[in-house]
């Protein structure tokens, strides 16, 4: 079927529809990763946004479902220039189509994405539309203008889990779900009988199974619980430390987020308690608007697997998977960059496209976080340190007063 992508500015471009027949909306971005539409299409850091892909061949290597992200595809919108209608891989299930038709994500193709990629660099960011082809483009040109923007939106409430449970446990093994095949079934990232040896409380903004994954292969038994879970619930489970994970959207739109976490920090100082917190992407910026500082939104955000990103401790280039659109705010006293409030909170990692903060450290309390994404899925694994990092804090103990 003959479909349109109406952009917020009026230009729209033609293509075929695939997967979903339908209509969908959401901003508009673009992810620069020649593979891992698996990941990317399950990301729930996608959630409220449709994604064009730079590279033109989408689907070739099929569906595994070993690679899922989350439970199913979060995307609002897929744009491509050309999708594969067959696969090669001797581990894929089925072909892209299928699995966009039965989660109702809507598809187009046939679309110029270098054109499209070469606009939103210049324009930013901005609302669409893909809806199935009319005479009259005005009338989705008149509704992509009542579509919402992303900024100040709520997203991580759609994406969050809905009750508190443990990854890697028989009883969710036992209801042979879409996750627990994605998340333990994984036959090169085994991780269920690994001996644990950490207690760790994962606030799910919109966690991806890659970071479960590997929290849980380097000895952490995890819990993990609704964004909107009260600090004392938290402490309840008498938690090792706090894992902050990625999620989708605005940090400003989910402040019942960052206030718990502001109230865990502050319980932490009052009562000495030392409790390591680490955080990623949106955990990133949740610390940092706990500890006083500010986010903006990025002209067209940070979204591919080969961003490079320079760590100011060891002075070594890190080559980054990265997927958001906001960052925090920094200012430079004294030849050192801070997040901008808080001269406690010292950035560690910047980006060396746009020169946006990317890594910050507590001087003093045992928190740290990355705005880009460690786990590495998709992408290089240059930055898996960082897992050890949190680890070696959950051994030290120290007195934090």
């Amino acid at each position: 079927m003959d479909g349109i992508l109406m952009l917020e500015t009026g230009v729209y471009l033609k293509g075929k529809l695939f997967g979903y027949v339908g209509e969908t909306a959401g901003e508009i971005i673009f992810n620069t990763g020649i593979v891992g539409y698996e990941e990317i299409l399950t990301d729930p850091s996608y959630k409220g946004q449709i994604v064009v892909m730079t590279y033109p061949h989408i689907g070739n290597y099929g569906i595994t479902y070993y690679d899922f992200e989350s439970i199913h595809p979060q995307v609002e919108g897929f744009v491509v220039h050309e999708f594969s209608k067959i696969y090669s891989n001797w581990q894929a299930k089925t072909v892209i189509e299928r699995v966009l038709n039965k989660y109702k994500v809507v598809g187009i193709e046939g679309v110029d994405t270098r054109a499209l990629t070469k606009y939103i660099r210049t324009k930013g960011s901005m609302r669409a539309i893909i809806s199935p082809a009319t005479k009259d483009v005005s009338k989705v040109y008149e509704k992509v203008k009542k579509v919402p923007s992303i900024v100040g939106q709520d997203l991580v409430k759609k994406v969050t889990c809905e009750k508190v449970y443990s990854p890697f446990t028989q009883e969710l093994k036992k209801g042979k779900t879409l996750q627990a095949h994605a998340l333990q079934d994984n036959p090169f990232i085994p991780a269920e009988n690994l001996p644990t040896k950490y207690k760790v409380v994962v606030i799910d903004c919109g966690c991806k199974y890659n970071i479960l994954r590997l929290l849980r292969s380097h000895g952490c038994d995890l819990i993990v619980v609704p964004a909107d879970t009260s600090i004392d619930k938290i402490l309840s489970f008498s938690p090792d430390g706090i894992f902050l994970s990625n999620g989708p959207g605005d940090p400003e739109g989910v402040p019942y987020v960052f206030k718990t976490v502001e109230k865990i920090i502050s319980y932490s100082i009052s009562t000495n308690t030392y409790l390591p917190i680490f955080g990623i992407c949106l955990g990133h910026q949740m610390i940092a608007l706990a500890l006083g500082g500010k986010t903006y939104k990025l002209k067209f955000g940070h979204h591919g697997i080969n961003h490079p990103v320079k760590n100011f401790v060891n002075g070594q280039i890190e080559i980054t998977s990265q997927n958001h659109n906001f960052a925090v705010e920094m200012e430079q006293a004294d030849n050192i960059y801070y997040v901008k409030g808080n001269r406690e909170l010292k950035v560690t990692h910047i980006n060396l496209n746009d020169y946006s903060c990317e890594g910050i450290e507590h001087i003093k309390l045992p928190i740290f976080a990355v705005q880009y994404h460690p786990e590495s899925a998709p992408g290089p694994n240059d930055s898996k340190y960082l897992f050890e990092k949190f680890i070696n804090l959950l051994e030290k103990k120290y007195s934090i007063c």
